[in-house]
C-alpha cells in the first residue's frame, strides 16, 4: 500500500485510497490532524504532535514548529542537547504518521506520496524527499498541494469539463493553481504562490498588535520573554479561529513567564479590527493570483469554479477578498484541512494502479523558471549576470529542454555553469541552485558551442547536463546545493566594495527608478510579453553603457511607453476584476 501524506506547516495528515474512495488515517489519539511540532522533554524523551504542541506552550526552548518553512536551508535549532535540521524534524513527524498508519491499517507501510507547496523550490523538494527517507519511507512522488486538492475534487467529477482555480492558504504557504478538468484528465495550466505567507503570519501579526496595545514590541519581547510570546501566540491562534465565528474576542496578555493573573491586561479584538491589523498580510495574495491567471492566459470570466484549500481560508476576511477578486463565491465542499491529504491518497492510488482511479490522467507544471547565468553583449563590451531561461515557469513536467551557449574568448578551454531558479532577468535576484565546470573544451576561436540540457522530473528535482558539441563530452550535475547565508565578514566585504564604485548614468534617480520598475514588472508579466520587455531592457542597458545622451533618451522613452501601456492595461483589469488574459 502507498499512503498519501500532507506534510503541513501547522498540521500534517495521512490518508489512503480504499475501495470506497480516499480515507483519512487517524493518529493514536483518534484525531486526523497531527500538529507538526516536535519537542524533547526534560527527561530527554521525544514528543511529536499534540503532546509536543502542549509542551511547547511552557517550554518553547525545547520544542520546534513551523520548521517546514526552512526546508532546504541551513537553518537548525537545538532541542535539549541535540541540534536538529528542518529535514530531521520533518522526518520525525513523517515517522509518527507512518507508525499511526501501520497501526490503523494493520500492515507495514513503506511507500508514500508527500505533498509540498507548489511554490517550493528545488532544494525544498529535495529536502522533503530526504525527510521521507529518514522516516523510513520510499517517496514515490512529491506532489504539489493545489494539484492534490484538485485531484480530491476531480475524483468526484470524472465526466465533467471545467476550469478550476485552487486557492491554497495553509499554515505557512500560499499557492494558487489553474486546473483543467476534462473527461477524467486533470491538467495544471499554471501555478504561482509565496513560500512565506500563511495562517501563521496572520497569527503573529495579531500577536504583535496585541502586544503593541499592551505597550510592548513583539521582536524584543520574543527575545527577552519567549514564554510570554509562546503563550500569547497560542491564545492568538485560538482567537483567530474564534473570529471566524464570533464578532469579537478577548485576549489576555500573560506575564513574562507565560502565566496569567487576575489583573492581566485584556485586549478586545473585533473581526473588523483584526481585518484592519492584517491588511498588509492579506494583500500579498493578489500578485500570485494575477500571475497564475496571466500565465494561463485566462480572465476571471473563463473560470467555472474557485476552490479554497487550507485551514487559514476559514477566515471571513480571506473568503471576502477571494470573492471580491474573482466575483465568484469560492467552493469548500471538502474540509480544507483534509482535502490535500485526500488528493495525495488519490495520487498514491494512481501510482499503485488502484482500480478506483484507473481512468484518471494527471499532469503538473514547473512552478518556477529554471535557467543559467550568461553574459550579454551590450555596446562594445560583454556584461555578465543575466539569466537565460531554459525551462519557463508553468511548463508541463516531466520535461527536458536544451539551449546552446558558446565561449566568449579564443582558446577558452573551460566555462562555469551557474544554475538559477527565479523570475528576474538578472541572476542576483534569483536563487542559485548550484554550479559546476565544463573543462577540456577544444582550443579555437570564440564561439565554441556547448549544449545545456535541463531535465526536470515529477518530483521537481533538476538534472543539468552540459555537452561540448565538438567532442561530444558530457558533464552531468544533479542539483543539490542549498542557498546559503552570507557571513558577517562577507557582508562587510560587500559594503567595502560598494564604497569604491563610481557613479554611472544608470544611478541617476529617474533611471534607477525606471530600472527597478521594469525589473519588477518583468516578474509580473505573462510569459508571452516577457521577451518584449527583455529586448527593450537590453537596448536601454546597451545605450547606458555607450553613454550617448540622445540614444539613452530615445530608449528610455520607448521603455517608459511600454511600461505605461502595461500599467494602464492592469488598471483596466483591476476595474473589471483580474481580467488578465
Amino acid at each position: 500500500m502507498i499512503i498519501g501524506i500532507d506534510l503541513g506547516t501547522t498540521n500534517s495528515v495521512a490518508a489512503h485510497l480504499s475501495a470506497d474512495g480516499p480515507r483519512l488515517i487517524p493518529n493514536a489519539l483518534g484525531e486526523t490532524l497531527t500538529p507538526s511540532v516536535v519537542a524533547i522533554d526534560e527527561d530527554g524523551k521525544l514528543l511529536v504532535g499534540r503532546a509536543a504542541k502542549e509542551y511547547q506552550v511552557l517550554h518553547p526552548d525545547r520544542a520546534a514548529s513551523i520548521f517546514k518553512r526552512y526546508m532546504g536551508s541551513d537553518w537548525s535549532t537545538k532541542l535539549g542537547e541535540q541540534k536538529f535540521s528542518p529535514e530531521q524534524l520533518s522526518s520525525l513527524v513523517l515517522r509518527q504518521l507512518k507508525e499511526d498508519a501501520e497501526s490503523h491499517l494493520q500492515q507495514p507501510i513503506e511507500d508514500a506520496v508527500i505533498t509540498v507547496p507548489a511554490y517550493f523550490n528545488e532544494p525544498q523538494r529535495k529536502a522533503t524527499l530526504n525527510a521521507g527517507r529518514m522516516a523510513g519511507l520510499k517517496v514515490q512522488r512529491i506532489l504539489n498541494e493545489p494539484t492534490a486538492a484538485a485531484l480530491a475534487y476531480g475524483l468526484h467529477e470524472l465526466d465533467g469539463e471545467k476550469v478550476l482555480v485552487v486557492v491554497d492558504l495553509g499554515g505557512g504557504t500560499f499557492d494558487v493553481s489553474v486546473v483543467d478538468l476534462f473527461q477524467g484528465s486533470l491538467e495544471v495550466r499554471a501555478s504561482a504562490g509565496e513560500s512565506f505567507l500563511g495562517g501563521e503570519d496572520f497569527t503573529r501579526a495579531l500577536a504583535a498588535r496585541v502586544l503593541e496595545q499592551a505597550g510592548m514590541m513583539f521582536e524584543r519581547t520574543e527575545l527577552e520573554a519567549p514564554q510570554l510570546v509562546s503563550r500569547l501566540i497560542q491564545q492568538c491562534e485560538t482567537a483567530k479561529c474564534q473570529l471566524s465565528r464570533e464578532e469579537s474576542v478577548d485576549i489576555r496578555v500573560p506575564d513574562r513567564l507565560g502565566e496569567y493573573h487576575d489583573n492581566a491586561r485584556v485586549v478586545t479584538v473585533s473581526q473588523a479590527q483584526f481585518a484592519t491589523w492584517v491588511q498588509h498580510v492579506l494583500g500579498r495574495v493578489e500578485l500570485p493570483i494575477r500571475r497564475a491567471l496571466g500565465d494561463a492566459n485566462l480572465k476571471r470570466n473563463d473560470l467555472d469554479e474557485v476552490v479554497m484549500v487550507g485551514g487559514a481560508t476559514r477566515m471571513p476576511m480571506f473568503k471576502d477578498r477571494i470573492t471580491q477578486l474573482f466575483e465568484k463565491e469560492p467552493r469548500c465542499r471538502l474540509n480544507p484541512d483534509e482535502v490535500v491529504a485526500l488528493g495525495a491518497a488519490v495520487q498514491a492510488g494512481l501510482i499503485a494502479n488502484h482500480a478506483g482511479v484507473e481512468d484518471m490522467v494527471v499532469t503538473d507544471v514547473s512552478p518556477f523558471t529554471l535557467g543559467i547565468e550568461i553574459s550579454k553583449r551590450l555596446g562594445m563590451d560583454y556584461q555578465n549576470g543575466y539569466f537565460m531561461p531554459i525551462i519557463n515557469r508553468n511548463t508541463t513536467i516531466p520535461v527536458s529542454r536544451i539551449e546552446s551557449v558558446s565561449t566568449l574568448q579564443a582558446n577558452q578551454t573551460e566555462i562555469k555553469i551557474k544554475v538559477y531558479q527565479g523570475e528576474s532577468r538578472r541572476v542576483e535576484s534569483n536563487l542559485l541552485l548550484g554550479e559546476f565546470k565544463v573543462t577540456n573544451i577544444p582550443k579555437g576561436p570564440a564561439g565554441q558551442s556547448i549544449d545545456i540540457r535541463f531535465t526536470y522530473d515529477l518530483n521537481g528535482v533538476l538534472e543539468v547536463e552540459a555537452t561540448v558539441v565538438e567532442t561530444k563530452r558530457k558533464v552531468s550535475h544533479v542539483i543539490t546545493r542549498h542557498a546559503r547565508r552570507l557571513s558577517d565578514a562577507e557582508i562587510q566585504q560587500a559594503v567595502d566594495e560598494m564604497q569604491t564604485l563610481k557613479t554611472h548614468p544608470r544611478e541617476e534617480s529617474s533611471i534607477r527608478f525606471l530600472m527597478r520598475r521594469a525589473e519588477r514588472m518583468y516578474q509580473e508579466l505573462p510569459l508571452f510579453q516577457r521577451q518584449m520587455l527583455s529586448d527593450l531592457l537590453d537596448g536601454f542597458e546597451s545605450a547606458l553603457n555607450e553613454g550617448e545622451k540622445d540614444v539613452i533618451a530615445r530608449h528610455q522613452a520607448t521603455l517608459e511607453e511600454f511600461l505605461d501601456r502595461f500599467d494602464q492595461s492592469h488598471e483596466n483589469d483591476d476595474q473589471d476584476g483580474y481580467d488578465d488574459g
